[in-house]
């Protein structure tokens, strides 16, 4: 049954170096909608210039993509880990002039600064250094949070977005229908055998997120992080974990890669799985 409701538009503002964290905002938003929308008569849709924007000539590109999104966003999400972003003409990136703009319009903004792991060699010095200034600046002029990984990342923002759209009068002019309640997220993790939890998490360790399954002469192996998890030549034990490997390509927490079937790759749903999962 159709119903009334006011959209609200959610700015994702965030360099390259966060993708994983702009699919979990879009997730929680549109986890939000499924839960709260109906009842407190609001539909909150999540912008992002990759989603968003279209080609024009006649300015910077951030002039451009200020003037289609971010002029017409209500909210704004910002999230940072190692980068800063591409300067602007004014500001360190078009990252930062989004949420310097949008304070400055008077508007609700949450920032969230990234303290997972990382290959040093990966970092841009002057990146990180830029960051590390923006960061500094903000301690003086109100509350970001920080997060060490997907999981923490996704249930920190869920309740945050409660609170948020509970507290702020940008949202109290909409109607309410019944009490508002703040509640945990219900995604649930997919239901996984042991060898694919294991397999799973031990790919989100490698490196290069890469699962190998092949088998030679002397026997198989399916090899990940450096480690090759199938202990013997037993065909039950290779059959555990072929399973666990087609297991995990069902879910779409890895992709084939090649035409063999031999290569597989994390994906970004993977690697948010694979940080929720306890050993």
């Amino acid at each position: 049954m159709s119903y009334d409701a006011k959209v609200f538009n959610v700015m994702i503002a965030s360099p390259g170096d966060v993708a994983s964290e702009r699919t979990i905002i879009r997730d929680v938003v549109y986890e939000w909608n499924a839960v709260h929308s109906k009842a407190r008569n609001i539909v909150l849709l999540p912008i992002g210039w990759e989603s968003h924007s279209s080609p024009e000539m006649g300015g910077t590109p951030q002039e451009i993509i200020n003037n289609q999104i971010l002029d017409k966003c209500d909210f704004l999400v910002g999230v940072f880990w190692t980068r800063i972003g591409t300067a602007t003409s004014e500001y360190a990136s078009g990252t930062v002039e989004e949420i310097e703009r949008h304070i400055g319009a008077g508007k609700p903004a949450m920032l969230y600064f990234s303290s997972q792991p990382v290959v040093m060699d990966t970092v841009e010095p002057e990146q990180y250094q830029e960051l590390s200034k923006f960061k500094k600046s903000c301690q003086s002029r109100g509350l970001y949070e920080g997060y060490d990984n997907y999981s923490d990342f996704k249930e920190k923002f869920y309740r945050h977005l409660q609170l948020k759209l509970n507290d702020h009068s940008l949202f109290q002019e909409v109607s309410l229908s019944h009490e508002i309640e703040v509640a945990e997220s219900n995604t649930q993790l997919p239901k996984l055998s042991a060898e694919a939890r294991i397999l799973l998490k031990e790919a989100s360790i490698d490196t290069s997120g890469t699962i190998m399954m092949l088998s030679y002469t002397g026997g198989n192996t399916v090899q990940t992080n450096g480690k090759n998890l199938i202990s013997s030549t037993e065909r039950r034990e290779v059959a555990r974990w072929e399973s666990a490997v087609k297991e995990l390509e069902y879910e779409d927490l890895i992709e084939g890669k090649g035409v063999k079937g031999q290569v597989f790759k994390i994906t970004n749903y993977g690697y948010q799985i694979a940080d929720m999962i306890e050993l």
